[in-house]
């Protein structure tokens, strides 16, 4: 089975440089572009759990905590297709129940590994790694603040131009 590269590269960055934003940012992208009205598409659960790791990761225990609940219910609700991706649902699930066990007793983060179950898709992502020179399955480097605080050291002008565009369009509608 081929996966989308989008897909690859999430996996490639959650489990390489752990790169969450990145991660967020690919994805975010890819399920705009298939599943954009699907607030519970399993995209946005992965999504979810790339954001709980940023936050619990940068010592944000309530919206590591807030956004890991959103991503399990997403992710246990969609099991059938998180198979078809290539996890393990069951172990998955597992996974984020402990993660929120972990936070909810404000335990320091610890890098996280999703439980990839086809072997094509390893090897996708360990192909794409060595592509991208990046080392797969390294320990997250905490003392990496450009990529700890990633949001800080982001441009936001198309953030705010996006904002500011959607306010406009709220104010037009209501005259």
């Amino acid at each position: 089975m081929t996966f989308p590269l989008e897909y690859i590269d999430f996996l490639v960055h959650f489990h390489g440089d752990r790169d969450y934003f990145e991660c967020h940012e690919l994805l975010e992208e890819y399920w705009k572009e298939v599943d954009i009205r699907n607030k519970e598409s399993v995209w946005v659960g992965l999504i979810q759990l790339a954001v709980a790791n940023y936050h619990h990761r940068r010592g944000n225990f309530n919206g590591a905590l807030r956004t890991l609940k959103k991503a399990l219910r997403i992710i246990s609700s969609n099991e059938e297709l998180i198979q078809k991706l290539g996890l393990n649902p069951l172990t998955l699930v597992d996974q984020i129940k402990e993660r929120k066990a972990a936070i909810e007793e404000r335990h320091d983060y610890q890098s996280m590994n999703l439980p990839i179950q086809s072997s094509e898709l390893l090897e996708q992502c360990k192909a794409r790694s060595k592509e991208l020179s990046m080392t797969w399955l390294l320990e997250s480097d905490l003392t990496n603040t450009q990529i700890v605080h990633r949001h800080k050291e982001r441009d936001r002008t198309t953030v705010i131009e996006e904002r500011n565009k959607a306010k406009q369009k709220k104010t037009n509608r209501r005259q």
